[in-house]
């Protein structure tokens, strides 16, 4: 699983989202596919975590075989926490759980090369199962 080395702050702030506004603003960055013939995009807004990233590259790894490169464009570096089950409201904020990527809409998550066009497209499907945003598959203009 993906996870940063090393963090400045243990807990981010809980962004206070609404997610009809965030839809609405689209990603600058990382917006074309730039290393692979193929590339999934996010079309909604989510959060990712790094184990829904891990479940997407195994699924792509698996499916592309030996001759297939797999890029992951997305890490997840910002923290999230969770408190226990059954505990009482109040008493801090909780413990960090794991990490999760931010993906706006418009952002190429996933890249990949060297396989058939079928190949990269079913590939790319699967992995785009595992994620918690609606995708689309893109190829290189």
């Amino acid at each position: 699983m993906l996870f940063p080395k090393k963090v400045k702050h243990r807990k981010h702030f809980t962004k206070r989202k609404n997610r009809a506004k965030e839809a609405v603003k689209h990603e600058t960055r990382g917006v074309a596919v730039a290393f692979g013939s193929f590339g999934l995009k996010a079309m909604t807004y989510g959060r990712v975590t790094s184990n829904q990233i891990e479940a997407a590259r195994k699924v792509m790894a698996r499916y592309a075989t030996k001759s297939g490169k797999v890029w992951i464009r997305i890490f997840p570096d910002m923290p999230f926490t969770q408190k226990p089950a059954e505990v009482k409201m109040g008493k801090g904020k909780g413990d960090p759980v794991g990490f999760v990527a931010e993906v706006r809409p418009g952002r190429i998550m996933f890249e990949i090369d060297g396989v058939e066009n079928a190949v990269a497209a079913e590939a790319l499907r699967k992995a785009g199962t595992k994620l918690p945003v609606k995708t689309k598959i893109v190829a290189r203009l």
